[in-house]
């Protein structure tokens, strides 16, 4: 009978040390750090039309996150170019974290307090009624409750920063980058027109100062048209949408702690090996109430607030801008009217509520 050759275990142990050795020495080797200029192209193209965006607001008197959303969604072909993308993603992602976390420092708990129970109830049936009706809308046109909440949920509160907070932790996974840029493009457009609209419609019903400053603090997107348009009407109409409009700011971080708790039992994602994710406040919405608890404490200095204010828009406006260059126009041009519901159902039902409260109860 013939006799089969023997394997070589020396030659299997000695290919086998060398692997070992290979794996040794590739993993005690450092990484190569990737340079910091790959920002600067992406970071450079954002900033210019921030720039302009700003300029079109302050002479032209455009609302500055539509100017940044538009200008950005014309200049959307230079995110096809790669050496565009890192620069792009980190200022979408950070510049929206650092501008909401800024906001903190324009909101004191005691300002939350001074508005009084009558009022809080009010803007708390406001919200209410936003998130509702946005639901609602999503439901009745076929579209899923992350783009209801998405939009009820900037509505209710502050607008784009709003939906930059709850886009955070609803994710990607749930709603594309398209629709997300659409709902802030109504955002924008729907805060505009009640600018234009809300200080005449207060003096046509004969509202009081203290009720068209609930109107304008309570049913108006974005913080800055919403206190404008209150001082628009009188300065003691002003100071009371200040303080309706800062009380929203103030549940911001509220509204995205119960939205990701909703979100993850209502759309639960795939799990993923490992543990599975206990969903979280996100780190710089706790940054947030940590400036607010801050502010609410120590009595900052009245140029550093202003400055902190500047630094926030401007880092929600690059945000913005980002985040419109990286969408793609043809995947915006072909959601259709029904992606629009959401945002018009909740502008809708946010005014009517405001109106009705404000009409009988202050």
């Amino acid at each position: 009978m013939k006799q089969m050759p023997r394997p070589d275990f020396e030659a299997f142990a000695g290919d086998l040390f060398g692997e070992m050795m290979l794996a040794d020495t590739a993993a005690a080797a450092p990484r190569a750090r990737k340079p910091l200029s790959r920002f600067v192209p992406g970071f450079a193209i954002c900033m210019i039309a921030s720039a302009a965006a700003a300029w079109l607001a302050q002479n032209y008197g455009v609302p500055v996150i539509l100017a940044g959303l538009l200008l950005g969604l014309a200049l959307n072909f230079a995110a096809g170019d790669p050496r565009t993308h890192d620069g792009l993603d980190f200022v979408s992602r950070h510049g929206l974290r650092g501008g909401i976390v800024l906001l903190g420092i324009q909101v004191t708990v005691m300002q939350v307090m001074a508005m009084g129970a009558v009022p809080f109830l009010g803007l708390a049936l406001v919200m209410a009624a936003a998130l509702i009706a946005a639901l609602a809308a999503a439901r009745a046109t076929g579209q899923s409750a992350a783009v209801g909440l998405l939009g009820g949920g900037a509505t209710a509160i502050c607008g784009a920063s709003a939906a930059l907070a709850l886009y955070g932790v609803i994710g990607r996974e749930r709603i594309d980058q398209a629709q997300f840029t659409l709902t802030l493009v109504i955002l924008a457009a729907a805060s505009a027109i009640a600018l234009v609209t809300y200080p005449p419609l207060t003096q046509m019903l004969g509202f009081t100062d203290a009720q068209a400053g609930f109107l304008t603090g309570a049913a108006i997107h974005d913080v800055a048209q919403s206190i404008g348009a209150g001082f628009a009407v009188s300065d003691a109409a002003g100071a009371q949408a200040t303080v309706v409009k800062l009380t929203r700011v103030a549940l911001l971080a509220p509204l995205v702690a119960l939205a990701a708790v909703w979100i993850a039992r209502a759309e639960p994602l795939p799990q993923r090996t490992g543990r599975a994710r206990v969903p979280l406040l996100p780190g710089f919405i706790l940054a947030f109430l940590a400036l607010v608890g801050v502010n609410s404490l120590v009595t900052l200095p009245a140029p550093l607030a202003g400055h902190a204010l500047t630094a926030s828009k401007s880092l929600l406006l690059l945000a913005v801008t980002a985040t419109a260059m990286r969408t793609r126009t043809d995947l915006l041009l072909g959601l259709g009217w029904r992606a629009v519901m959401p945002v018009l159902a909740a502008t809708i039902a946010s005014l009517g509520t405001a109106l009705g409260f404000a009409w009988w109860m202050i």
